[in-house]
């Protein structure tokens, strides 16, 4: 997942747009300011004229022309920024506004990429994979209920499966809606085909139209992440900046956890992963085929304890509506 060469110039290409929109933005309010207030502009010739002088003044050996300039040019500033409040400005009104002003919009600070590329980065990744498809197809506004059972009850919950079922959606609408405050994780249980990953991509999609930053990965890729970054002397920058978004997103989503080749390795990493999440206050969702028993078999107590510490458990029961929904394609 790492970014190819045109995904790089691509955000580049971005930046420099943006600059660009930033001193034409710039322009717009300086014109408008001298257009309105003419006494701001004769404060700015001045300032010019001060600082060329005194320049001049230091040049020819005068120790004490950078003191005095600084006091003038003071003067001169909160001048302007007096005559600019008294107008119901900004004092900040006609300096450069920028998107992002820890890198000015540049994409990198102290030579390093800034957060705001590392989003860019986030949501390009996004936009260029798979479930930008997929969240089109799976989504609160597809799903249907009419694949659960509604006359067999589930002696383990007194219910139907479409009863049942119908609890869930509304735990996980409630999960987006209470996000922005709680960022809480979830647990998804069930046997293949009930539904899980769709629901887990129900609340992608509307996590995603918020403006949250989600990275949905299988538990294979997650894994396979974590061990590059681990083991790979020369791991690429971009992996290593993956397995960054995968500790900060705001949401990340883990399928079908316990599919991948399980280990004390991917055990180890799984609960510094959830743990780390946790510590940050950021959102998890897990969808597994295993029950609680077997998720502490596979992946140790320590994992388990996090999970049902902090995460609200949601159980899907029913059987495989893909296998439903070949039956129904062939009649």
């Amino acid at each position: 997942m790492a970014l190819s060469n045109s995904q790089y110039d691509a955000i580049i290409r971005e930046y420099g747009r943006q600059q660009l929109l930033n001193k034409h933005e710039q322009d717009k309010r300086v014109e408008e300011i001298y257009r309105l207030i003419p006494a701001v502009r004769e404060l700015d010739d001045a300032i010019s004229t001060t600082a060329v002088q005194y320049a001049k003044k230091m040049l020819g050996g005068d120790q004490d022309a950078l003191n005095r300039m600084k006091e003038e040019l003071a003067d001169l500033r909160e001048q302007k920024k007096i005559l600019l409040q008294s107008r119901g400005y900004r004092a900040d009104y006609m300096e450069m506004q920028y998107r992002c002003p820890d890198c000015r919009d540049t994409g990198y600070v102290n030579g390093k990429k800034c957060h705001c590329f590392r989003q860019a980065q986030m949501r390009l990744l996004y936009a260029q994979s798979n479930i930008e498809e997929v969240v089109k197809r799976e989504n609160f506004q597809t799903f249907s209920l009419e694949y659960y059972d509604d006359e067999q009850v589930i002696p383990a919950i007194g219910k139907t499966a479409r009863a049942h079922i119908r609890q869930v959606e509304e735990a996980c609408r409630r999960f987006v809606e209470e996000f922005g405050e709680k960022k809480g994780s979830l647990l998804l249980t069930g046997n293949t085909g009930v539904g899980k990953t769709f629901l887990a991509n129900c609340i992608a999609k509307e996590l995603i139209d918020r403006y949250f930053s989600v990275i949905y990965l299988s538990a294979s890729d997650l894994f396979d992440i974590f061990s590059k970054t681990k083991f790979e002397y020369q791991a690429e920058e971009e992996m290593k900046d993956m397995y960054g978004f995968i500790l900060d997103c705001d949401l990340l989503i883990i399928d079908d956890l316990g599919t991948e080749l399980n280990n004390s390795f991917t055990s180890s990493q799984l609960f510094y992963c959830l743990n780390e999440r946790l510590n940050r206050k950021k959102g998890t969702v897990i969808s597994t085929n295993l029950s609680l028993n077997a998720l502490r078999d596979n992946y140790t107590e320590r994992v388990t304890s996090r999970i049902m510490s902090y995460y609200q458990i949601l159980p899907v029961y029913g059987d495989d509506i893909r296998l439903k929904k070949r039956r129904g394609s062939r009649q």
